[in-house]
Protein backbone atom coordinates (compact mmCIF):
# COMPACT_ATOMS: atom_id res chain seq x y z
CA UNK A 1 0.00 0.00 0.00
CA UNK A 2 1.41 3.39 -0.85
CA UNK A 3 1.67 6.10 1.62
CA UNK A 4 2.65 9.97 0.63
CA UNK A 5 5.63 9.42 2.39
CA UNK A 6 6.81 6.54 -0.35
CA UNK A 7 6.61 9.50 -2.71
CA UNK A 8 6.79 12.72 -0.99
CA UNK A 9 10.33 13.39 -1.88
CA UNK A 10 10.46 11.59 -4.53
CA UNK A 11 10.13 13.97 -7.49
CA UNK A 12 12.42 16.59 -8.86
CA UNK A 13 9.94 18.96 -10.07
CA UNK A 14 6.52 17.99 -7.92
CA UNK A 15 5.62 18.84 -4.36
CA UNK A 16 2.93 17.58 -2.28
CA UNK A 17 1.01 18.58 0.73
CA UNK A 18 -1.85 16.86 2.34
CA UNK A 19 -3.81 18.13 4.97
CA UNK A 20 -6.23 16.32 8.04
CA UNK A 21 -8.90 16.04 5.91
CA UNK A 22 -6.88 14.12 3.20
CA UNK A 23 -6.60 17.04 0.50
CA UNK A 24 -3.81 16.38 -1.18
CA UNK A 25 -1.92 19.14 -3.00
CA UNK A 26 0.32 18.86 -6.09
CA UNK A 27 2.14 21.85 -7.26
CA UNK A 28 4.27 21.70 -10.61
CA UNK A 29 7.86 23.81 -10.21
CA UNK A 30 10.92 23.67 -12.49
CA UNK A 31 13.82 24.15 -10.15
CA UNK A 32 11.71 25.99 -7.33
CA UNK A 33 10.10 28.23 -10.15
CA UNK A 34 7.58 28.42 -12.31
CA UNK A 35 6.58 24.94 -14.27
CA UNK A 36 8.51 24.45 -17.63
CA UNK A 37 7.86 21.49 -19.97
CA UNK A 38 10.97 19.55 -20.64
CA UNK A 39 11.52 15.82 -22.13
CA UNK A 40 14.80 15.11 -19.77
CA UNK A 41 14.07 12.20 -16.86
CA UNK A 42 14.34 14.62 -14.42
CA UNK A 43 10.99 16.87 -15.85
CA UNK A 44 7.41 17.20 -15.68
CA UNK A 45 7.03 14.97 -18.72
CA UNK A 46 8.72 12.32 -17.36
CA UNK A 47 7.76 12.45 -13.70
CA UNK A 48 4.21 13.30 -13.26
CA UNK A 49 2.73 10.08 -15.08
CA UNK A 50 4.26 8.14 -12.23
CA UNK A 51 3.27 10.85 -9.48
CA UNK A 52 0.09 10.35 -10.38
CA UNK A 53 0.05 6.57 -10.00
CA UNK A 54 1.57 7.04 -6.82
CA UNK A 55 -1.27 9.63 -5.70
CA UNK A 56 -3.89 7.13 -7.22
CA UNK A 57 -2.54 4.31 -4.90
CA UNK A 58 -2.70 6.01 -1.73
CA UNK A 59 -5.66 5.14 -0.05
CA UNK A 60 -5.06 8.59 2.36
CA UNK A 61 -5.91 10.94 -0.46
CA UNK A 62 -9.41 11.62 -0.48
CA UNK A 63 -9.46 15.02 -2.71
CA UNK A 64 -6.53 16.26 -5.18
CA UNK A 65 -5.69 19.75 -5.87
CA UNK A 66 -3.31 20.47 -8.96
CA UNK A 67 -1.52 23.70 -9.49
CA UNK A 68 1.69 25.57 -10.55
CA UNK A 69 4.01 27.67 -8.89
CA UNK A 70 4.17 31.95 -9.55
CA UNK A 71 2.57 33.27 -11.92
CA UNK A 72 1.97 30.23 -14.24
CA UNK A 73 0.66 27.53 -14.85
CA UNK A 74 3.34 26.33 -17.79
CA UNK A 75 3.51 28.13 -19.58
CA UNK A 76 6.70 27.33 -21.73
CA UNK A 77 9.60 25.01 -22.87
CA UNK A 78 12.31 24.56 -20.77
CA UNK A 79 15.40 25.02 -22.60
CA UNK A 80 17.82 23.43 -19.77
CA UNK A 81 16.04 19.73 -19.58
CA UNK A 82 16.84 18.25 -22.95
CA UNK A 83 16.15 14.59 -23.89
CA UNK A 84 19.24 12.38 -23.16
CA UNK A 85 18.98 9.94 -26.39
CA UNK A 86 21.27 10.16 -29.19
CA UNK A 87 18.43 11.31 -31.71
CA UNK A 88 14.30 12.78 -31.86
CA UNK A 89 13.67 8.53 -32.89
CA UNK A 90 15.18 7.11 -30.02
CA UNK A 91 13.63 9.56 -27.55
CA UNK A 92 10.13 9.03 -28.60
CA UNK A 93 10.40 5.16 -27.30
CA UNK A 94 10.28 6.85 -23.92
CA UNK A 95 8.16 9.84 -24.39
CA UNK A 96 5.51 7.23 -25.90
CA UNK A 97 5.57 5.54 -22.54
CA UNK A 98 5.45 8.70 -20.63
CA UNK A 99 2.78 10.55 -22.48
CA UNK A 100 0.83 6.83 -22.21
CA UNK A 101 1.10 7.08 -18.42
CA UNK A 102 0.63 11.01 -18.07
CA UNK A 103 -2.96 11.23 -19.11
CA UNK A 104 -4.09 7.51 -18.14
CA UNK A 105 -2.72 7.92 -15.00
CA UNK A 106 -4.26 11.13 -14.31
CA UNK A 107 -7.85 9.50 -15.21
CA UNK A 108 -7.04 6.87 -12.81
CA UNK A 109 -6.60 9.09 -10.01
CA UNK A 110 -10.10 7.63 -7.99
CA UNK A 111 -11.35 10.75 -6.85
CA UNK A 112 -12.29 14.13 -7.32
CA UNK A 113 -9.66 16.43 -8.65
CA UNK A 114 -9.48 20.51 -8.91
CA UNK A 115 -6.95 22.27 -10.99
CA UNK A 116 -6.44 25.53 -9.69
CA UNK A 117 -4.78 27.14 -12.92
CA UNK A 118 -2.43 30.17 -11.29
CA UNK A 119 -1.70 31.72 -14.69
CA UNK A 120 -1.29 30.77 -18.52
CA UNK A 121 -1.52 27.32 -19.36
CA UNK A 122 -0.11 27.05 -22.89
CA UNK A 123 1.85 23.65 -22.45
CA UNK A 124 -0.40 20.85 -21.85
CA UNK A 125 -3.14 22.78 -20.45
CA UNK A 126 -5.41 19.50 -20.63
CA UNK A 127 -3.74 18.59 -17.25
CA UNK A 128 -5.93 21.17 -15.85
CA UNK A 129 -8.83 20.62 -18.28
CA UNK A 130 -8.86 16.94 -17.33
CA UNK A 131 -9.91 17.73 -13.77
CA UNK A 132 -13.22 17.71 -12.67
CA UNK A 133 -13.42 21.17 -11.24
CA UNK A 134 -11.51 23.98 -12.77
CA UNK A 135 -10.57 27.05 -11.17
CA UNK A 136 -8.60 30.22 -13.48
CA UNK A 137 -6.87 32.99 -12.07
CA UNK A 138 -7.67 36.03 -14.48
CA UNK A 139 -4.43 35.53 -15.92
CA UNK A 140 -4.75 32.15 -16.75
CA UNK A 141 -5.13 31.67 -20.62
CA UNK A 142 -5.73 28.40 -22.47
CA UNK A 143 -3.52 27.53 -25.65
CA UNK A 144 -1.68 24.27 -26.98
CA UNK A 145 1.44 25.72 -28.34
CA UNK A 146 3.50 22.12 -28.03
CA UNK A 147 1.97 20.77 -30.89
CA UNK A 148 1.40 22.46 -34.35
CA UNK A 149 2.77 25.81 -33.68
CA UNK A 150 5.67 23.97 -32.21
CA UNK A 151 5.98 21.22 -35.26
CA UNK A 152 4.74 18.21 -33.77
CA UNK A 153 1.29 16.62 -34.35
CA UNK A 154 -1.20 17.09 -31.61
CA UNK A 155 -1.95 13.33 -31.05
CA UNK A 156 -1.01 12.78 -27.24
CA UNK A 157 -4.34 13.44 -26.01
CA UNK A 158 -5.05 17.05 -26.63
CA UNK A 159 -7.05 15.54 -29.94
CA UNK A 160 -9.65 14.11 -27.36
CA UNK A 161 -10.09 16.36 -24.92
CA UNK A 162 -10.03 20.12 -27.02
CA UNK A 163 -12.55 18.79 -29.55
CA UNK A 164 -15.00 17.76 -26.53
CA UNK A 165 -14.54 20.55 -24.62
CA UNK A 166 -14.34 23.42 -27.38
CA UNK A 167 -16.80 21.66 -29.96
CA UNK A 168 -15.04 19.78 -33.41
CA UNK A 169 -14.60 22.74 -35.25
CA UNK A 170 -13.69 25.32 -32.72
CA UNK A 171 -11.52 22.37 -31.35
CA UNK A 172 -9.49 21.73 -34.55
CA UNK A 173 -9.15 25.32 -34.66
CA UNK A 174 -7.60 25.40 -31.32
CA UNK A 175 -5.50 23.52 -31.98
CA UNK A 176 -4.34 24.20 -35.47
CA UNK A 177 -3.67 27.79 -34.96
CA UNK A 178 -2.18 27.79 -31.07
CA UNK A 179 -5.59 30.05 -30.71
CA UNK A 180 -5.15 31.22 -27.15
CA UNK A 181 -8.55 31.73 -24.87
CA UNK A 182 -8.56 33.91 -21.81
CA UNK A 183 -9.77 32.96 -18.39
CA UNK A 184 -12.98 34.67 -18.57
CA UNK A 185 -14.18 33.23 -22.27
CA UNK A 186 -12.29 30.10 -20.87
CA UNK A 187 -15.88 30.16 -18.27
CA UNK A 188 -18.21 31.63 -20.26
CA UNK A 189 -17.74 28.07 -22.86
CA UNK A 190 -17.70 26.07 -19.74
CA UNK A 191 -14.02 25.10 -19.72
CA UNK A 192 -13.45 26.68 -16.21
CA UNK A 193 -16.06 26.68 -13.32
CA UNK A 194 -15.19 29.67 -11.81
CA UNK A 195 -12.52 32.95 -12.76
CA UNK A 196 -11.15 33.50 -9.04
CA UNK A 197 -10.24 37.21 -8.63
CA UNK A 198 -7.05 39.11 -6.06
CA UNK A 199 -4.99 35.97 -4.45
CA UNK A 200 -7.83 34.16 -3.45
CA UNK A 201 -7.46 31.41 -6.12
CA UNK A 202 -5.66 28.57 -3.79
CA UNK A 203 -8.47 29.62 -1.06
CA UNK A 204 -10.79 28.62 -3.18
CA UNK A 205 -9.84 26.01 -4.28
CA UNK A 206 -9.08 24.50 -0.55
CA UNK A 207 -12.55 26.05 0.62
CA UNK A 208 -13.94 23.73 -2.31
CA UNK A 209 -12.05 20.62 -1.39
CA UNK A 210 -12.78 21.40 2.14
CA UNK A 211 -16.97 21.01 1.22
CA UNK A 212 -16.00 17.85 -0.84
CA UNK A 213 -14.26 16.55 1.88
CA UNK A 214 -17.01 16.17 4.45
CA UNK A 215 -18.74 13.64 2.35
CA UNK A 216 -18.01 10.32 3.02
CA UNK A 217 -14.88 8.89 0.94
CA UNK A 218 -16.57 6.27 -0.89
CA UNK A 219 -18.91 8.54 -2.49
CA UNK A 220 -16.06 10.26 -3.64
CA UNK A 221 -14.68 7.83 -4.98
CA UNK A 222 -17.28 6.18 -6.65
CA UNK A 223 -18.23 10.10 -8.23
CA UNK A 224 -15.31 10.06 -9.45
CA UNK A 225 -15.51 6.86 -11.27
CA UNK A 226 -18.99 8.19 -13.06
CA UNK A 227 -17.42 11.49 -13.92
CA UNK A 228 -14.60 9.93 -15.79
CA UNK A 229 -15.79 6.89 -17.12
CA UNK A 230 -16.22 8.21 -20.75
CA UNK A 231 -13.02 10.53 -20.41
CA UNK A 232 -11.24 7.47 -19.52
CA UNK A 233 -12.75 5.26 -22.11
CA UNK A 234 -12.16 7.82 -25.09
CA UNK A 235 -8.60 8.62 -24.07
CA UNK A 236 -7.73 4.30 -23.92
CA UNK A 237 -8.90 4.31 -27.25
CA UNK A 238 -7.78 7.27 -28.61
CA UNK A 239 -4.22 7.90 -26.85
CA UNK A 240 -2.32 5.19 -28.51
CA UNK A 241 -2.86 5.81 -31.68
CA UNK A 242 -2.65 9.28 -31.29
CA UNK A 243 0.79 8.95 -29.90
CA UNK A 244 1.80 7.04 -32.67
CA UNK A 245 0.72 9.56 -35.25
CA UNK A 246 3.01 12.00 -33.02
CA UNK A 247 5.83 9.76 -33.24
CA UNK A 248 6.04 9.76 -36.89
CA UNK A 249 7.01 13.70 -37.40
CA UNK A 250 10.25 11.88 -35.27
CA UNK A 251 10.99 10.11 -38.39
CA UNK A 252 10.91 12.76 -40.54
CA UNK A 253 14.03 14.69 -41.92
CA UNK A 254 14.78 17.65 -39.58
CA UNK A 255 15.05 20.76 -41.58
CA UNK A 256 18.57 22.17 -41.49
Amino acid sequence: MTQLSDYQDKYHCINFARDDDGVLEITMHTRGGPALWGTSLKSLHAELGHAFRDVADDPGNRLVILTGTGDSFIAAMDPEENFHEPDLAHMWIRIHEEGLALLNNLLAIPVPMIAAVNGPALIHAELAALCDIVLAAPTAEFADLAHVPGGAIPGDGVHVIWPMLLGPNRGRYFLLTGERIGAEEARQIGVVGEVVTGDGLMDRARALAAQLAANPTALLRHTRTVLAKDLRRKMLDELPSGLAHEGLTMLLPQPE
